[in-house]
Formats: structure tokens, sequence, C-alpha cells
């Protein structure tokens, strides 16, 4: 391992400790309302970005929340052209943003590592200033979410209760489109575009698997999501693994460990409940 400096090690431990609480944070409200495509789509419109700004020399990070929103205005746009779905749209929107984030990359005197390290992530190189921009959209999204999380949650589940309420529902449909906009931007260039939503979403699912309330759903994936991000990134470490690969793998074991859990455990409750219905008086 004498290829892997320490300190760069411990950067990217924190970088994979910051991304995780970011994933576990959003991640709840993406798998509540069933928004996992959309964000696949924001992973892959993001990417375009990220390599236009990597080759333009400007914030990377910048270039790939411009990106994220420019694509959701083209969905929007095009799910309102008449006999064309939302779906269609998305698909349509997902598969054109990664194809110029490909051509990009092979303007660039074929496949550079730098650039092409945005598909499938680079969480080992990333910098201080890498490290305070996700600390610093970790600030913002949780201040975010602390204010105005349930009432996501409402205008969500609920939106024509919402706007009678007096809700400006349009308001927190743009937050959380502007907070999952964030987070994956900071998730992608540690984890890549291809892998980034395993990570968004699978901690939120497994979270799910155990409870129904927000606030303890909220705490299990943002621990879930360290879990997955900083287990995944010892898994590299000690397999020789791609680190991408080895946290989506993490994720993915996290998510499927719980389920099979709560499924054992509810299985046990009925066997339980049974025992106790056929017992003599």
């Amino acid at each position: 391992m004498n290829w892997l400096l320490e300190d760069t090690f411990r950067r990217a431990m924190t970088e994979a400790a910051a991304v995780g609480v970011l994933s576990g944070l959003v991640g709840v409200h993406v798998v509540l309302r069933r928004l996992s495509f959309f964000t696949m789509t924001m992973t892959h419109a993001a990417f375009p970005g990220l390599v236009a700004a990597a080759i333009l020399g400007i914030n990377v990070y910048l270039g790939g929340a411009i990106a994220g929103l420019l694509m959701a205005a083209a969905i929007a746009a095009l799910a309102r052209v008449r006999g064309q779905g939302a779906s269609a749209a998305t698909g349509v929107v997902l598969s054109a943003g990664f194809a110029l984030g490909v051509a990009l990359v092979a303007t660039q005197d074929g496949f550079n590592h730098d650039l092409s390290a945005f598909l499938v992530g680079s969480i080992l190189t990333v910098s201080d200033q890498d490290l305070a921009m996700t600390v610093g959209i970790l600030a913002v999204t949780a201040v975010g979410l602390s204010l105005g999380g349930r009432h996501l949650l409402f205008a969500g589940f609920d939106p024509a209760g919402a706007r009678a309420a007096g809700y400006p529902t349009w308001l927190f449909d743009l937050v959380l489109l502007l907070l999952i906009d964030l987070v994956v931007v900071a998730v992608v260039p540690a984890v890549g575009a291809i892998l980034a939503l395993a990570l968004i979403v699978a901690p939120a699912a497994a979270a799910r698997a155990w409870t129904d309330r927000l606030a303890p759903m909220t705490g299990l994936a943002v621990a879930f999501g360290v879990a997955s991000a900083v287990g995944g990134l010892w898994l590299s470490r000690i397999a020789e693994v791609a680190t991408g690969g080895g946290i989506t793998l993490t994720a993915t074991a996290v998510l499927l460990l719980s389920l099979a859990a709560r499924r054992r455990s509810r299985y046990l409750s009925v066997r339980s409940g049974e025992r106790t219905v056929g017992s003599p008086a």
C-alpha cells in the first residue's frame, strides 16, 4: 500500500464521511418521493457540466450544478410537449447528457484520466478545496432540511392539502430540486456519475426497511451512508479495488442485509404471534 499516502487517505476518509452524510440526508426524500430515476438523470446530467468546467478551468462543482439545472429545465420543457410524458423526457435527457459528457472527454486527446474519473469517481484525488466545498454543501443541505424537511414531505405527498394550507408547493419542489442537484455535484466526483445513484438511494432505502418515521429514518440513512462510504473506502484499500466500486458494493450490501434482517424480524414476529394465539388459556 506504499502508493497510498496516509494524508491522502485521511482526506479521502473525511470526504467519504461527508458524502455519506449528504447522501443519507437527501436520499430519504429521494426514496420517499420516488425520485430515484430523476436523481439518476441528475447524476448523468451533471457529468457533462463537470467535464466542461474541468476543460475550461473553472470550478467543477459550479459546472455540474449549472448543467444539472439546465437538464432539469429541459426535462420540464419536453414533458410539456403534447404526447410526451415526463418519463420519456427524462430518459432522453439522461442519455443526451451522458453522451455529451463522453463526447467532451473524447475531444481531449483521447480519454484523459482526470476527466474520465468523473465516470467512476476518484475520491483519493480530492483536494482540500474539494473537501471544503463538500463540507459547505453539507452545511447548506443540513440547514435547509432542518428548517423545511417536513414541509418538503407534506408538499410532496399531499400537494393539494399543502396549497390549501397556504404553502407555496412550487417553492418546496424547487428547494428539493436544488438540494438534489447540490448533493449530486458533491457525490459524482467521489464515486462517479455511473455509481452515484447507489450511494444516494441505497442507505435511505435500507433505513426505510426499519422505520416509516422521518426523524429515525433520516438518522439511520445518515449512519448507513457514512458506513457505506467509509467502509467502501476501506474495502478498496484492503482488497485493492476501485474506490467507487468498493463504496457502491458496500452500499448495496447494507441495503440487502437490511432487507433480509427486516424480513426475518417480521417473520419471527408473525411466528411469535401465532404461538401466542395458539397457546392454551
